[in-house]
């Protein structure tokens, strides 16, 4: 089968290149958290954890973020 091309194969001559990326551990920055317990409404939490399952993201983490643009905004 000359001449068909399958663009899914690299064309050209390859190059190998050295690995640029930090290690796992040094993508985690972090963060100064505290634990609280908060109650919230039921239908808040089921909003949250379906927007989470859809965007493959933790509920929680949506939660946090949440509050901390709302902190940033309103802090003086």
């Amino acid at each position: 089968m000359k001449g068909k091309n399958d663009s899914d194969m690299p064309v050209g001559k390859l190059t190998r290149v050295d690995d640029f990326l930090p290690p796992p551990n040094k993508l985690v920055v972090p963060v100064d958290t505290v634990k609280i317990t908060i109650a919230l409404d039921k239908s808040s939490v089921e909003f949250f954890k379906g927007e989470a399952f859809k965007n493959k993201v933790k509920y929680q983490r949506m939660i946090r973020n949440l509050l901390e643009t709302y902190a940033a905004k309103y802090s003086h």
